[in-house]
């Protein structure tokens, strides 16, 4: 009941304060003489936001910046030193290359079942349609922690012998094979592949429902015209659909890429990084909390920041050619 009540006061003292400040600051504009009121008006409603985004954002960011400079305890600087030691570490090598084969893989195998997954759906009568699509969508709606509770019952293993409770387990012992430690086997990078499959899993229904909205904004007469002139469905899907739904792919693809580049969760629940499985989030994470060396985790951060500049940019410049071309 305390927590229930903390809560609402929270939230009526929050709307509240938000519509004093707010009230405050338009009292401010009014005393402004002549045009001044409305020249500085819009500025002043700005201030909330810009403040907070300079507190909880900039700062923080020019702050982790400064310290990816500084040793583990940030008392005094060490110029490059974090930066080489990492870059020059195979362990961190292996981070980055695993990092690297996540975005290489995840996005691109995102776009193509979410164009499958589309596709066969929307060829489904209504009521099979929003079945399907709300099912393969449910996934999404899981928490990353919770899938990983779910696929560890999956990749679960026993002694031999003994019951299977793990799904791939009790599929190849029933034909006849032994346990396997699944998440173990890094040959070729075999368990990062396996939990690439769990982020495949939740990110599919979200290709899939933006996917499926824009293949149905494609034209039919556009359609019709196309197998009027003798074109095969494998043609018009290639040649006339996808380029009409290009700038949605390119949406999805490059939302699942910053998502891919910020994952944690999967791998810190399923194997915290072992067995040849790190990424880079999770490398920040043990190098601050675990290894208590604040210049490398911030010099991960920097790294990591600097690997998305790029892909935010790009998004930026995608959304305004978008904006202009309507």
């Amino acid at each position: 009941m305390i927590k229930i009540l903390n809560a609402l006061i929270a939230v009526v003292g929050g709307v509240a304060g938000a519509i004093l400040l707010y009230w405050l600051l338009n009292k401010l504009a009014e005393l402004l003489p002549g045009r001044w009121e409305d020249r500085v008006k819009p500025y002043l409603f700005l201030l909330p936001a810009l403040a907070a985004i300079g507190l909880y954002l900039v700062y923080p960011t020019i702050q982790t910046f400064v310290y990816s400079f500084a040793n583990n305890r940030s008392t005094e600087f060490v110029g490059f030193e974090n930066y080489a030691k990492l870059l020059t570490s195979k362990t961190f090598q292996n981070t980055l290359f695993n990092t690297f084969l996540w975005i290489l893989i995840v996005p691109a195998s995102v776009i193509a079942f979410g164009l499958l997954i589309a596709t066969l759906a929307d060829r489904l009568r209504p009521r099979g349609e929003k079945t399907a699509k709300t099912l393969i969508f449910l996934p999404l709606a899981i928490g990353a922690v919770s899938a990983g509770a779910i696929w560890k019952f999956v990749y679960a293993t026993r002694p031999p012998g003994q019951n299977q409770i793990g799904l791939l387990n009790g599929i190849w012992t029933a034909f006849g094979g032994d346990p396997v430690n699944w998440l173990q086997i890094s040959t070729l990078r075999f368990n990062s592949l396996l939990l690439m499959v769990m982020l495949l899993w939740m990110q599919a229904g979200f290709a899939m429902v933006l996917l499926s909205a824009a293949i149905k904004g494609v034209p039919t007469e556009t359609l019709e015209a196309a197998r009027l002139d003798g074109a095969g469905e494998g043609s018009i899907f290639f040649r006339i659909v996808i380029p009409q739904i290009r700038t949605t792919i390119i949406t999805v693809f490059i939302t699942v890429l910053i998502g891919v580049l910020k994952t944690f969760d999967i791998v810190y629940v399923m194997t915290n990084g072992n067995f040849n499985t790190n990424v880079i989030a999770v490398d920040f994470f043990n190098q601050l909390f675990t290894n208590r060396n604040n210049g490398f985790a911030a010099a991960i951060v920097v790294m990591l920041l600097i690997i998305m500049i790029p892909v935010l940019v790009f998004q930026v410049r995608q959304f305004r050619a978008e904006e202009a071309a309507r």
